[in-house]
């Protein structure tokens, strides 16, 4: 400081100050090269090991699988001569309706259901189970997502449970969770009495709110934390059981269910090409006729809109 004797009190004082505030700077900047970086704030590790309280709900078209199961099976059924070509091109109508509308009219429900059970009718349960093996194979294996797989041996891997959740018949999920490595399925019973199918269903189709009801009551049976469980769909008609889980995932989302993911703050994963992500999708299971039952739907959706 005795080298500033020459200035004058105010400037000395002024320079000092300087002087002081530059030490302190280059002090704690010394100071903070030496310690230790924050650690960085990471997402909580999901899914949790051993969380023995914890399970994940998977839907099955279009989440698991490309496609609609029930539409994969009916292509093997019709394969081997269930049923005629017409009723394949019906299924297809069906079907396309269901994508192309964007909605799931009670009067083509019914009907799509009342066709499926006439095809079963009086054949046995043994019979569609060795059968379900042979269309998995041939139909289904190729369809499986390999991102949405990955998803479902994390929580496997985690020590945890993995259900199918789906309006397909249960025979036919029970096949592909076994194939997949997962616990089991949640599936649409029909009934049958003697091993034979009577052509009817036990209650109605495992959809919408009554996949939350099935998931609910499995939870409850099982010992479940829903809000430690996870559930993942790609259709807006499973935001019931999605809103069940403490950990939604939304996978190749309709519209609907994207907008409704993103207003809640759901995760996302679409395994699909941007190409086909754009398309509305009518499954390669339709067989013949999808052609002329997609352009049918196209026309009649076309009209209802004017």
């Amino acid at each position: 400081m005795a080298a500033l004797g020459w200035l004058t009190p105010r400037r000395r004082s002024a320079t000092a100050r300087s002087v002081l505030a530059g030490e302190a700077s280059a002090e704690a900047a010394r100071k903070s090269s030496q310690e230790a970086p924050p650690a960085k704030q990471e997402e909580p590790e999901f899914p949790v090991l051993g969380d023995d309280k914890a399970a994940a709900f998977f839907d099955l078209d279009n989440t698991v699988m490309q496609g609609a199961a029930l539409f994969h099976f009916g292509r093997g059924l019709y394969k081997r001569k269930f049923f005629e070509t017409r009723d394949l091109a019906r299924f297809a109508w069906q079907q396309a309706w269901f994508r192309l509308a964007g909605v799931e009219d009670p009067e083509h429900m019914q009907d799509a259901r009342d066709s499926a059970l006439s095809i079963v009718k009086g054949h046995r349960v043994a019979e569609l189970e060795s059968i379900g093996e042979e269309i998995y194979d041939e139909y289904m294996a190729d369809r499986i997502w390999p991102g949405t797989r990955a998803l479902a041996q994390a929580h496997l891997d985690a020590g945890q449970k993995v259900w199918l959740v789906t309006a397909a018949p249960v025979e036919i999920a029970q096949v592909i969770a076994r194939r997949l490595g997962l616990t089991g399925a949640l599936g649409t019973v029909a009934e049958s009495v003697d091993g034979v199918y009577t052509g009817k269903l036990v209650g109605e189709p495992l959809h919408g709110p009554a996949k939350a009801e099935a998931v609910r009551a499995l939870a409850a049976a099982e010992g479940l934390d829903l809000s430690r469980c996870a559930a993942y769909s790609d259709s807006h008609n499973d935001i019931p059981m999605l809103s069940l889980v403490g950990h939604p995932y939304a996978i190749n989302p309709d519209a609907k269910l994207r907008r409704h993911a993103r207003e809640k703050d759901w995760r996302l994963r679409d395994y699909r090409t941007g190409r086909k992500a754009a398309k509305v999708g009518i499954p390669a299971a339709a067989g013949v006729g999808a052609v002329a039952g997609g352009t049918a739907a196209a026309i009649a959706l076309s009209r209802r809109r004017r």
